[in-house]
């Protein structure tokens, strides 16, 4: 009653989640009374009757009630379950184009199911899409019996998938697939120089699982495609001395903690430590060719240089000890230039070993395992296979790690996920926090939302968050409190935000003695058994991202025949966040793995002053923090401000994806044209016709020679080679251009210039011209290449394909918001600029001079305020 009272509420302020579910209840009655017909069918009946629906214009809603009355009788036969009411909604609302709200445990992914199956029998082609491979894979296969008896075909795409594996699978009627797969496959077969290359199908109908985190969470960052072009081998000189270096003194790390620079002093001593390694070699090598040229014992002058050599190595040793032991002392002028142009390549070698040593943590950004580096999807707590970093900063970590470093690469394609979403022709999804997220799905997708009430009440108990000054004093809390509750016997499950925050976690679990297993991207191929247990009395379960994991917990084990009732008994499953997440909502879904079905639960988070989501989001501003003597904070300013971090973050990140979709618009547009183009070439004779006409002669001459079809064959290839490569080096310019487009706004005088606007300027003016330059360049290759019986010899004729491709994902904000910056001034007037610190957005109400005096009165500041308040009683003293 509650649920529908606020529904209609919202609907009268004509806020999002206020689709009215009276019609769809309407009709799911209807559905339950037409299954009394469908009972008596076989199970070829079934089948038939279904197939009898089948058209190619959708189903209209009386063929809608038919066909649920048949799929919820074919889950009941081969499933055993019998779909709720609310599932029924769900699925009639995801059939209409909506996004349903259903909370964990009310079986969103049967009620997907029967919307796929829906649409297919309606003549469409669906894609579910999924947050990562093993959701993909393990619903395609839980369902597979359902949609077996209603007669429709369904498949699933993984990483591990081959191109003929994908293509197979895409012509399904509903393929089950994670969004980054399928992306990265539209990406793939926009570079294919044959039709019979391309693995996809177009794009009909997608149905999103999880439909708040991919298509929020996940559209934060485009989807990249680069090809490898050379190895990129990192100086290990250069390591070396990026190792030496000192934060603060040496480098500065920006308010948004995303950049790294060298300060004068840095660059003096980098420009110094590299002139004296210059030396070593060349004494090294005038030492090595004297003993090449005379294989007698060494005469009094090579003994000479091979002395003056040690003499160096002995005064560039010392000079790098008292360098790095007196920060006090004057460098010395330096003998190599960075910025010479000879040195432009060492010096972008020092920015990404000094970005890839200062700013990527392991077990945080990345994990070593079996030789390799693997980057780590934060926001699903999973490896990111085939994944890798642009620009040389893969070669950079692995130098770090000291791991064998793999090709380089050039950026050959990038969509973002909303793009890729906007080219399916329809949209729905299912989601367990769609509500919050309303707003933005309407401005970024145009679909509404529509929440479904649960099949039982949520008796779910949620605590108050608890509030610590400092990091410290919340990790013993929690672990004490922990240990508490495990006694009980309760099961537990415990949310961290990273491998590293699970494995110390973990190292403290241990020391208290309480038996424990650990899921992180480490072990996610031992998910479903860890997961499956997570109910099990006595259970404690550290998981990483579990928000983003999607699977149902059961009290009393995946079967729920390991003591369910005595799991009942003690209160149910008991969540536990060592941390606030950057949004509520994430709270929210990691809260949802408790109380599934009714089932009691319950649910406390941990936070302090210290955590990175208050140390970023918030300048605590006015606090006079009063802790018990555990650490903990009650007072309700200081609660309150995680509240306002978390609204500060959310507004954060709606403005990374609204600035990745700016930026992007006009991007795809271009793309579209050269789509276009490359269409034609591809399938049609537009390479043969232009190429005949640029260089008539040296056509006919080759049709005479080796046949018209190897010579349009050719014309094609190359034509295709210079197209992209043309779109290559204008991505490569946009890249470039977003690095640098905000300074123009600070250059533009009394007349304020949008960077958006001045960014689409120059990438129109570039883009005018592509495609006739490429046409150019297709032309001057094909007056000069190799063309024999077999056809086009691709590398002799200058027109390689890359060898190997990979994907990344990218942060798309590199210089941040407006009001990044604003408060990064803030924050730079009242703490220390030495360390690194993240992204920084200004609150509703700031007076810089309230935070040093008021926290004066707290005996124990966490690190971050201390530094802050001990800088501003110096600069008191200096007044």
């Amino acid at each position: 009653m509650a649920l529908k009272i606020t529904s209609r509420f919202r609907r009268l302020l004509q806020r999002p989640g206020s689709i009215n579910l009276g019609p769809y209840e309407r009709l799911s009655q209807l559905v339950l009374e037409a299954e009394e017909t469908v009972e008596p069918l076989t199970d070829e009946e079934l089948t038939e009757s279904v197939s009898e629906l089948r058209t190619t214009g959708g189903l209209h809603e009386d063929e809608q009630i038919e066909f649920l009355a048949l799929a919820r009788d074919a889950a009941r036969r081969t499933l055993g379950e019998s779909a709720f009411d609310g599932q029924i909604v769900g699925a009639l609302a995801m059939m209409q184009g909506r996004v349903v709200e259903m909370a964990t445990g009310e079986g969103k992914t049967l009620a997907g199911a029967f919307a796929a199956a829906g649409y297919a029998v309606g003549g469409r082609r669906v894609h579910v899409l999924a947050v990562n491979d093993y959701l993909a894979r393990r619903d395609a296969e839980w369902m597979a019996p359902v949609y077996e008896l209603l007669g429709v075909t369904v498949s699933h795409v993984g990483q591990a998938s081959t191109p003929e594996e994908r293509r197979t699978a895409y012509q399904a009627e509903v393929c089950y697939v994670p969004v980054s797969e399928v992306g990265f496959d539209v990406l793939r077969d926009r570079l294919v120089n044959d039709v019979s290359e391309r693995v996809t199908a177009e794009p009909d109908v997608a149905l999103v699982d999880e439909a708040d985190s991919v298509l929020i969470d996940e559209a934060r960052v485009p989807l990249v495609l680069a090809g490898a072009t050379r190895t990129e081998e990192l100086d290990d000189d250069v390591v070396q001395i990026v190792r030496t270096l000192r934060a603060g003194v040496d480098y500065e790390i920006d308010g948004d903690g995303r950049t790294v620079a060298l300060t004068d002093r840095g660059t003096d001593k980098v420009e110094k430590l590299l002139g004296e390694r210059a030396a070593e070699v060349a004494a090294a090598d005038k030492a090595a060719a004297a003993d090449a040229a005379d294989e007698t014992p060494v005469d009094d002058t090579v003994a000479d240089d091979t002395a003056d050599a040690e003499a160096t190595d002995a005064e560039a040793t010392d000079a790098e000890e008292t360098t790095g032991a007196d920060d006090e002392a004057e460098v010395e002028a330096p003998s190599v230039n960075l910025y010479d142009d000879e040195n432009l390549d060492r010096l972008t070698q020092i920015n990404v070993a000094l970005h890839a040593e200062v700013l990527l943590r392991k077990d945080v950004d990345y994990l070593v395992r079996d030789g390799k580096v693997s980057l780590i999807n934060n926001n699903r707590g999973r490896i990111a296979k085939l994944q890798r970093w642009p620009d040389g900063l893969q070669a950079a970590v692995e130098a770090k790690e000291a791991v064998p470093v793999s090709d380089s690469g050039e950026v050959l394609d990038s969509i973002t996920v909303q793009a890729l979403i906007k080219g399916y022709k329809s949209l729905c999804g299912m989601t367990g926090t769609a509500v919050v997220v309303g707003e933005s799905l309407q401005e970024f997708y145009d679909v509404e939302v529509a929440v479904v009430p649960p099949n039982k009440p949520n008796i779910r108990k949620d605590a108050e968050d608890r509030l610590y000054l400092t990091v410290e004093q919340k990790n013993v809390a929690l672990v004490e409190h922990i240990a508490e509750v495990h006694e009980t016997g309760r099961p537990i499950l415990i949310g961290t935000h990273s491998v590293e925050e699970s494995e110390q976690l973990s190292d403290r679990l241990e020391a208290a003695g309480i038996p424990h297993v650990v899921l992180n991207a480490k072990n996610d191929a031992e998910e479903a058994a860890i997961i499956a247990e997570a109910g099990v009395p006595g259970t404690v379960t550290v998981s990483t991202q579990m928000a983003g994991r999607g699977t149902d917990i059961r009290l009393g084990g995946k079967d729920e025949s390991h003591d369910k009732d005595k799991a009942i008994e003690l209160g149910g499953l008991y969540v536990i966040g060592t941390g606030l997440h950057a949004s509520r909502r994430l709270d929210d879904q990691l809260r949802g793995r408790a109380g599934r079905q009714g089932d009691p639960g319950g649910s406390l988070f941990f936070a302090s002053l210290g955590d990175e989501l208050v140390v970023r989001y918030s300048v605590s501003s006015g606090l006079r923090p009063h802790p018990d003597e555990t650490g903990r904070l009650n007072d309700r300013k200081s609660v309150g401000m995680l509240d306002h971090a978390q609204r500060v973050a959310d507004g954060a990140n709606a403005e990374l994806h609204r600035t990745t979709w700016q930026y992007h618009r006009l991007t795809g547009q271009q793309r579209s044209i050269l789509l276009d183009t490359r269409e034609k070439v591809l399938t049609e004779d537009l390479a043969a016709t232009e190429l005949s006409e640029r260089v008539k002669e040296k056509y006919d001459e080759l049709v005479e020679e080796h046949g018209e079809d190897k010579v349009k064959d050719a014309a094609r290839r190359i034509a295709l080679h210079h197209l992209d490569r043309r779109w290559t080096d204008h991505l490569a310019f946009l890249a470039d251009l977003r690095e640098g487009i905000h300074l123009r706004s600070l250059a533009g005088g009394i007349v304020h210039m949008k960077p958006i606007d001045e960014f689409n300027k120059s990438a129109i003016a570039s883009f005018d011209t592509l495609i006739a330059d490429a046409w150019k360049d297709a032309a001057e290759t094909f007056a000069e290449a190799s063309i024999t019986d077999s056809g086009l010899d691709e590398a002799a004729s200058g027109v390689p394909r890359p060898t190997a491709t990979w994907t990344y994902l990218v942060n798309d904000n590199p210089f941040g918001t407006e009001a990044d910056r604003i408060l990064g001034r803030l924050r730079n007037a009242i703490r220390p600029q030495s360390g690194a610190e993240p992204e920084e957005i200004l609150p509703e109400e700031f007076d810089e001079d309230d935070l040093p005096e008021e926290l004066r009165d707290a005996d124990d500041l966490p690190e971050e305020l201390r530094e802050a308040d001990d800088e501003d009683d110096d600069k008191g003293s200096k007044k």
